[in-house]
């Protein structure tokens, strides 16, 4: 017995509104990738555990594999695809590729979303499991806090030390 409910939504996905019909079980990522042909996000895990699928959702970071779509109906969603302004990279894109913050590069959209994420988390006080001071004052991002906020974010090649060094630069700046 086939019990099947669609829903229509709408997403403005990299700038850009796309209305669609979809299950009310289709996770936000299938609906990016199968219907909406968005395929920056990655399939990595599908259980939330590697961070391949991370989004800038409303402007925050989300794993959209463990997100309903019809749950963000009318929601802002970027992808690393649409970070980009025309033919000038953003400034985390720029930082990975000169720190060569990528091998294989299938983790990366979802790196560098989630590091742009988690600057601004970093700069709206935020604290994290290891931060020193809880005391709302300013926050040092040195390496040790930033592999704990981009602790959900594997990268099966291993090039978390140009990661880190990649959005210590952003966050210099």
């Amino acid at each position: 017995m086939n019990i099947s409910v669609d829903a229509q939504i709408t997403l403005r996905v990299d700038g850009e509104s796309r209305s669609l019909t979809v299950d009310t079980r289709t996770t936000l990522l299938d609906a990016l990738r199968e219907r909406l042909a968005v395929t920056s996000p990655k399939k990595g895990c599908d259980h939330g555990q590697c961070g391949a699928c991370t989004v800038l959702l409303d402007g925050r970071r989300a794993l959209t594999c463990l997100a309903l779509a019809i749950a963000h109906d009318g929601a802002e969603i970027t992808t690393a695809a649409g970070l980009a302004d025309g033919g000038e990279l953003h400034e985390m894109q720029q930082a990975f590729v000169d720190h060569d913050g990528f091998q294989c590069g299938y983790c990366t959209p979802g790196q560098i979303c989630s590091a742009i994420g988690m600057l601004d988390e970093v700069k709206a006080g935020h604290p994290s499991h290891v931060t020193k001071y809880l005391n709302g004052g300013h926050m040092e991002l040195v390496d040790e806090e930033i592999r704990e906020r981009m602790s959900g974010n594997l990268c099966r090649c291993g090039a978390y030390v140009n990661i880190v060094a990649a959005i210590r630069e952003v966050a210099a700046q």
